[in-house]
Order: C-alpha cells, then sequence, then structure tokens
C-alpha cells in the first residue's frame, strides 16, 4: 500500500461519481457500492492510516484537528479535490461547500460519529455549511469536494 494506491482507490471512486447529483441519492448509492463494511472501503481506511503514519497524509495540524489536501482537482480524482482529516472529539471551523462535500467517516477508536453520521458515506449538497465535529471518538474523514470548492467562514 502506497501513495499511489490511494490515489488508484480515490480516482476509482471519484470516476465512478463523476457527473452524478451530489445530493441524497449518491450517498445512498456510496453507502451500498462502497459500504463501510467492503473492501473498497478497508482498503482506504487503511491507505488513510498507513498515509498519516508515513506522514504524506494530514501533514498539518491545527486545533486539535490534522489535515490536508491529498489530492488537487484536476488529478487523480477527476475534478474534485481530496482532503483527510483526523478529529477526535472536536469542534472544526465553519465553512460553506459551493457545490457540495462528499465524504468518508472512518472509525479508529471508539464510536465516532461526524456531524451525527457514523463510519460510511455522507453527502452534502451544494450551498450547505457546517462546523464539522466529531464526537464520541477518533476518526478519519476524507472528503472530496466539486473543483476543490470551500469557502471558510471564520463564524
Amino acid at each position: 500500500m502506497s501513495q499511489s494506491e490511494f490515489a488508484e482507490v480515490v480516482g476509482g471512486i471519484a470516476a465512478d461519481i463523476a457527473g452524478k447529483p451530489v445530493d441524497d441519492s449518491l450517498q445512498a448509492y456510496l453507502n451500498e457500492t462502497y459500504p463501510a463494511d467492503g473492501e473498497t472501503f478497508a482498503r482506504l481506511k487503511a491507505l488513510c492510516a498507513q498515509g498519516e503514519a508515513e506522514g504524506w497524509l494530514m501533514a498539518r495540524e491545527a486545533g486539535g484537528i490534522k489535515f490536508g489536501r491529498a489530492i488537487k482537482p484536476g488529478a487523480e480524482a477527476g475534478s474534485f479535490s481530496v482532503d483527510v482529516v483526523r478529529m477526535k472529539d472536536v469542534k472544526g471551523p465553519h465553512h460553506l461547500h459551493p457545490n457540495g462535500e462528499i465524504g468518508a467517516v472512518m472509525s479508529l477508536d471508539g464510536a465516532p460519529k461526524f456531524d451525527g453520521w457514523p463510519e460510511g458515506w455522507y453527502v452534502y449538497g451544494p450551498g450547505t455549511d457546517h462546523h464539522p465535529t466529531v464526537e464520541g471518538g477518533d476518526a478519519h474523514v476524507l472528503y472530496l469536494l466539486p473543483e476543490g470548492a470551500i469557502e471558510f467562514t471564520g463564524k
């Protein structure tokens, strides 16, 4: 497993969902096609842990959150950017999703929930906003942003 395998796995998922509406139907599709107890999700989870251990993922830290952009838009994930964060019982900075956000919650310890979502996939549609929050444990959260669009508000 390596950084190139991470790009391959994420790139395959991104290619599969490219052009699909960023809505509840996409969330259902991802949870059916790449379930939390499935092989692809397990590979993704292991690659995120390896990337953190080797320092090629989540190389930055602020406010108790490790984070980093793994793939820029226009690269292996097509029009999506790919970021990975590690959060443990913490509330992150408020931001907007101009084009939506597609994420995978991967449990590391306890029974973490990201904004109330358990391990698995979540989708926030275009124009949504939130304070990303993990409660109940420690998790990696991988998220794809269409066109890499995100706006931090300072709220």
